[in-house]
């Protein structure tokens, strides 16, 4: 009987990092449906030529399954018309449609690789294929099978657009646009092309014409669920978060694929925490964790789960660390509350990124610190805590679920200076350290994120936009950044006279537990929002937040970052307006200086 097994847990592959934090996706492609029904209809006159086969019975019912939206029964009647005929190229091509409608992707992407070997002919399964490799992240292999698309439909809007996207995930906007501007050409009435220019220009964070493209495409399909997404996303960045909120929540009132609506309510909520809504927003929250949203890490706890409002005194409460460090260190913010809450009887049992073991140890000495791994099995991430296994505990929850319960408020944010404590003799050792750099006020300096592959880099400014900062004088500058920075500390020295100091004998990508250390030694950190910012300020240093318009964790405040009571925050005018905000950076640091 052909049936494809499911991946197995236990052939499951360890990762040599964490895996990367769920964020809120900025673009929703459009790159059409499993089965389109130009796709349908041409597979319906394949099946009625096979009146004689033994399968045709089973594969019309498959077929009748599919276009009634009953993705479960086409599966089965495709798994049934395959045991009569495993050779069925059409029963492996309905297969992998059920398949795919019924969110199992890895399983559907292998039908649709039998089903094109069978059915060498029929392009549409490759563009299929397409679709779903480029779902599952697999953007190479994705464009592969949309030019094999292409070359058969050279003219077809779809195809380009899919194409488009592909290019577009690589890197290359200037060649997805190349894509884009003759198929638009071609057919502009094709709501779907001016979606995706909208989010290839997006992508380079140009918002304005990102807002004018998607404008577009919703005036030729005001249904078009994806691009009204896009447009409140490009309203967000643009500063309009009411204005985003009634986009988001127009796009989730049309019945969408379960992934792309998970999808959709983790911007919301994000979006409701920008406006202050932060219960609620927290609530929406949980979108992550549903089986059905494609960035989920799924967590393997053989324990009951806590939910909010269930009594926690006397209990042994597992916690698990999610999304990225700085993430991580961030909701920490509420791990005193729940010790509290759990009481003397009470028990956190704590597992974080190993980097992170020994200053939240340290800083929660009643609680049992270990760190979770991350696996990869079949194409999903799944996290566990094997030395807690024997740890007695007795319910277990996501570190963000808690939020629900502790934090439904800005008022819920305690003015604590500080929740993670760095180590003593290693602040002294710090200290003398610093006493041998040049004369000055010792502030530590960040600059951009290590991570690279997607469009984070719009949130951080080029290096040549910190240069009135680095004119401030009285001022020891010393890096703090992870990763290769050579070139950046060069600049510096060249381009603006500034010797930029390197801390002798620390990995600060790896040695967390003495960045800690070193950031608590230094009089202020100033930098944008990445694992090194969020443990400095979680050690109660004073710091300069460089933020950006629609960040979440300011819960729509604009100086006073709740997490952080250390943090001042300075805001740009709009994404990628860097100027204005270094300027005021620049003078503020001036301000500091000058207080010493």
């Amino acid at each position: 009987m052909p049936r494809q097994a499911p991946p197995s847990a236990t052939s499951a592959h360890a990762l040599q990092t964490a895996a990367p934090p769920a964020p809120r996706k900025f673009v929703a492609d459009a790159l059409g449906v499993a089965g389109s029904n130009s796709a349908l209809a041409k597979l319906n006159s394949a099946v009625a030529e096979l009146k004689a086969m033994s399968s045709a019975p089973m594969l019309q019912r498959a077929l009748d399954c599919i276009r009634a939206a009953d993705a479960i029964g086409g599966r089965d009647w495709a798994l049934k018309a395959l045991e009569q005929d495993e050779r069925s190229g059409l029963g492996w091509y309905l297969l992998g449609i059920a398949l795919e409608r019924c969110g199992d992707f890895a399983n559907s992407i292998r039908a649709y690789e039998s089903a094109l070997k069978l059915l060498p002919d029929h392009a549409e399964v490759a563009n299929d294929i397409g679709r779903l490799a480029f779902r599952m992240g697999m953007t190479a292999q994705a464009e592969s099978f949309f030019r094999l698309f292409l070359a058969r439909y050279p003219d077809h809007p779809e195809g380009a657009n899919n194409l488009a996207c592909a290019i577009r995930d690589q890197g290359r906007h200037a060649e997805a646009i190349g894509v884009l501007r003759p198929a638009i050409g071609k057919s502009p009435e094709f709501a779907m092309l001016w979606n995706t220019l909208g989010t290839v220009v997006s992508e380079q964070g140009d918002f304005a014409s990102a807002l004018t493209f998607v404008d577009e495409a919703v005036r030729l399909d005001p249904a078009f669920a994806k691009a009204r997404y896009n447009r409140g996303n490009a309203k967000l960045m643009l500063g309009d978060t009411a204005g985003a909120l009634v986009d988001c929540e127009d796009a989730l009132s049309v019945v969408l694929p379960e992934d792309e609506r998970q999808m959709m309510r983790l911007s919301h909520s994000t979006i409701l925490l920008d406006l202050g809504r932060i219960g609620e927003g927290w609530d929406e929250y949980e979108a992550r964790l549903h089986p059905q949203f494609s960035d989920r890490v799924a967590f393997s706890v053989n324990l009951p789960r806590w939910s909010p409002g269930e009594p926690l005194a006397g209990k042994r409460l597992l916690v698990m660390g999610e999304q990225g460090l700085g993430d991580e260190v961030l909701f920490g913010n509420l791990l005193s509350d729940v010790t509290e809450a759990l009481g003397p009887e009470g028990k956190l049992v704590l597992a974080v990124e190993k980097r992170l073991v020994p200053l939240f140890q340290r800083s929660l000495p009643d609680a049992e610190v270990s760190a979770h791994a991350t696996y990869i099995a079949g194409t999903r991430f799944v996290r566990v805590a094997p030395a807690l296994e024997t740890s007695g505990a007795e319910l277990w929850t996501p570190i963000a679920s808690l939020l629900r319960e502790f934090r439904r408020s800005i008022d819920a944010f305690p003015d604590r200076k500080s929740f993670l404590s760095a180590d003593t003799a290693r602040v002294a050792h710090w200290r003398e350290q610093l006493q041998a750099a040049p004369e000055g006020v010792k502030v530590g300096l960040l600059w951009k994120s290590a991570v690279s592959k997607d469009s984070r880099h719009r949130f951080f400014s080029p290096f040549s936009d910190w240069a009135p900062v680095l004119a401030q004088k009285g001022v020891t500058f010393v890096n703090l950044q992870y990763g290769d920075c050579a070139e950046e500390l060069a600049a510096a020295k060249r381009d603006f006279g500034v010797e930029i100091w390197s801390p002798p004998g620390i990995d600060l990508k790896l040695d967390l537990d003495d960045v800690a250390a070193l950031s608590s030694a230094l009089d202020l950190v100033i930098g944008f929002s990445n694992a090194t910012l969020n443990i400095a300020a979680a050690c109660g240093t004073p710091n300069f937040l460089i933020s950006t318009p629609g960040a979440w964790p300011r819960m729509g405040q604009t100086k006073r970052y709740p997490w952080y009571p250390a943090s001042e925050v300075f805001l740009p005018p709009g994404l990628g307006q860097w100027g204005a905000v270094m300027d005021e950076v620049a003078g503020a640091l001036g301000a500091f200086v000058a207080e010493r």
